[in-house]
């Protein structure tokens, strides 16, 4: 019935995990990007499947009452906000939605927006949403290239691609980005450094990163170059420096034919390797490689709230796994008798020990390796049973082997920080045909604009 290059027109109804709007004609759905739910849509079908297919917005015919007019131009083009167009109400909406149905479909979960967990079923709050949903995100990464003309662009990746959108001016960012990326690119210009190009792997400058400290206000530029040096850097360095709160001006090294943004080698051209930031009262140092949650006001939220789950008193023995530079576990040890943290990347590690050093907090550990070998290892070394474990692992979820331990650790408490519903669901369920219940679960805005979500859940043991 329906075929490629069709044209109709749909009422869109629903959205789906990637943000796009969805709507059916004569029983097929369709998924078309940059329609909002409630739209009346002119499509193009680009593909089809046996069930349904995929269109490009050809017009809106009749807009949604919650479109509303995108703040970016290049909204459309970039592959960084999906969810622009879309009423901030309406994005939290859909992003809780988009947690309660992981849980309860792939989980199985009975959920209930009571006042108290109980026999409705499990407590799930309201999404923790931002007051100023824009501006919010303290490191951009911004790929550097050329256009058809040779002239030397800075922006964003298109949608599935590696073609730069340029844009300078990233409404997610903080305004010092544009200053900064004018003077690189002015230098590159004036000097005749030239920018990467991945088909050939000739040229000079990948990526410019930029970090900033929202409380302490410092400011990161890194330049990612395909060499050991950078011709002219002084000059690059003098005018970076004008800017109020440039603490460090480094090269990140990356000569490999790889997606991967960062290398490993680390120059530092002027000031320090680092800048500081804060997560409430704790202190935290950020190099070029460090994992840092973007979001420094919702992560303040994101923490208290795990903080809160884990019910510390001060003689609790806390495990934190996938530890990161140990944001969540010196959050933890301000209430804690003792917090290890688990960590495979050991560069990570490093920052962490660092930072609890910066910080005076000498009741952590933290060690390399993965989670799902280190926590047998020590418990089957021990047979110590912490009271809490917390989780923060990556968009995969966690190793069958992890959740395997925790359950023969039987903690009091398990505090699971996710940042995929589908995938927490699939492991919550793990945990709850075994010694656990899932008591509460706390959706958090951590990406407005975009699709993600992150979500805390407090599990108890069964028999507690």
């Amino acid at each position: 019935m329906f075929q490629k290059n069709m044209e109709l027109e749909l009422r869109i109804e629903d959205m789906g995990v990637d943000g796009e709007g969805i709507g059916k004609a004569d029983g097929v759905a369709f998924f078309v990007k940059d329609a909002v739910v409630g739209d009346k849509v002119r499509i193009k079908i680009l593909k089809m499947k046996k069930r349904y297919g995929y269109g490009r917005l050809l017009q809106v015919l009749e807009p949604s009452p919650y479109r509303v007019q995108p703040l970016c131009e290049s909204y459309r083009q970039c592959g960084g906000c999906q969810m622009q167009a879309l009423d901030y109400a309406q994005q939290l909406k859909y992003k809780e939605k988009k947690v309660w149905d992981s849980l309860s479909r792939i989980g199985g979960f009975d959920l209930n927006q009571e006042k108290e967990y109980g026999k409705q079923g499990i407590l799930f709050h309201p999404i923790i949403g931002m007051e100023e949903p824009f501006f919010y995100r303290n490191k951009a990464q911004f790929p550097i290239g050329t256009d058809k003309n040779g002239k030397i662009v800075a922006g964003f990746y298109a949608a599935r691609s590696h073609r730069i959108i340029p844009n300078r001016k990233c409404c997610l960012g903080v305004d010092v980005n544009k200053k900064i990326l004018d003077i690189v690119i002015s230098f590159m210009e004036e000097y005749h450094i030239t920018a990467y190009d991945e088909a050939s792997r000739k040229g000079l400058v990948r990526h410019v990163l930029v970090r900033y400290g929202f409380t302490t206000k410092e400011i990161m530029v890194c330049l990612v170059i395909n060499g050991k040096n950078l011709p002219h850097a002084d000059r690059l360095v003098e005018r970076l420096r004008t800017l109020a709160g440039m603490m460090s001006i480094v090269l990140n090294i990356n000569e490999k034919n790889t997606n991967v943004i960062l290398g490993e080698e680390i120059v530092c051209l002027w000031g320090q390797a680092y800048i500081t930031d804060y997560i409430g009262d704790v202190k935290y140092q950020i190099s070029p490689l460090s994992f840092y949650q973007v979001n420094p006001i919702q992560t303040k939220k994101l923490y208290q709230t795990a903080l809160d789950y884990a019910g510390l008193t001060g003689v609790e023995t806390v495990w934190d796994l996938y530890c990161g530079i140990g944001t969540i576990s010196l959050f933890l040890a301000q209430r804690a008798k003792h917090v290890y943290g688990v960590e495979v990347v050991e560069a990570a590690i490093a920052d962490a020990r660092n930072n609890a050093k910066i910080n005076g907090i000498d009741n952590v550990t933290f060690l390399a390796g993965k989670a799902e070998e280190v926590l047998p290892e020590y418990y089957e070394k021990d047979m110590q049973r912490p009271e809490v474990i917390v989780i923060d692992p990556p968009r995969k979820g966690c190793d069958e082997k992890c959740l395997e331990t925790i359950l023969n650790m039987k903690p009091e408490r398990v505090v699971y920080v996710s940042c995929n519903p589908a995938t927490l669901a699939r492991d919550l369920k793990y945990l709850c045909e075994g010694e656990y219940e899932v008591r509460e679960v706390q959706p958090v805005d951590m990406f407005p604009q975009g699709v993600h979500v992150e979500s805390i859940c407090l599990l108890h043991r069964k028999d507690s």
